[in-house]
């Protein structure tokens, strides 16, 4: 499956009320998964086996690095918990970073809210704006991640321009 994302990620002051404002716009809250994100060694992109308990997938992005919004090109690959896919990816390609995190994960429509504990670097909330079948285009993704940068209060200095793995591998 390809999608295409508009994407940021934010150092989060104050988690309670990215919460609270989700609650009252009525987003819909999948659950709370620990997840645990394998980074491998790859030439271009990024790819990742992420395993828990809602969401399972092989994940290959390509994303720039900067502040703020960005376009991320992403192909997933839905895969079963405990297959044999980890050993042999990290046989083949080695492994670059893994990353634990407590992932909250919402969604109001197409845009897909993530509040993530991550072990050793703190909590941060992650806005995805999804255009699955091409029909929202990329403006539209860009509107959405910037209304809702917005009404969390999220500054400028707030944003992380790279990957978790970039920060567990500082």
């Amino acid at each position: 499956m390809s999608i295409v994302n508009i994407e940021i990620k934010a150092k989060l002051a104050d988690a309670v009320m990215v919460r609270q404002i989700l609650n009252d716009r009525n987003a819909r809250f999948i659950g709370t998964d620990h997840q645990v994100d394998t980074y491998f060694n790859v030439v271009n992109g990024r790819l990742k086996l992420r395993e828990g308990n809602i969401e399972n997938a092989l994940i290959y992005y390509k994303r720039d690095d900067k502040p703020g919004p960005k376009k991320s090109d992403v192909r997933l690959y839905k895969s079963k918990p405990d297959s044999s896919l980890k050993s042999l990816l990290e046989e083949s390609m080695g492994v670059l970073a893994v990353v634990d995190k407590v992932r909250e994960i919402y969604f109001i429509d197409n845009v897909k809210f993530h509040i993530d504990e991550v072990e050793g670097l703190g909590i941060f909330v992650e806005i995805e704006a999804i255009d699955k079948t091409g029909e929202l285009g990329q403006e539209r993704l860009l509107e959405q991640c910037n209304y809702y940068l917005e009404l969390f209060g999220i500054n400028e200095n707030e944003l992380i321009p790279v990957s978790y793995s970039d920060l567990v591998l500082k």
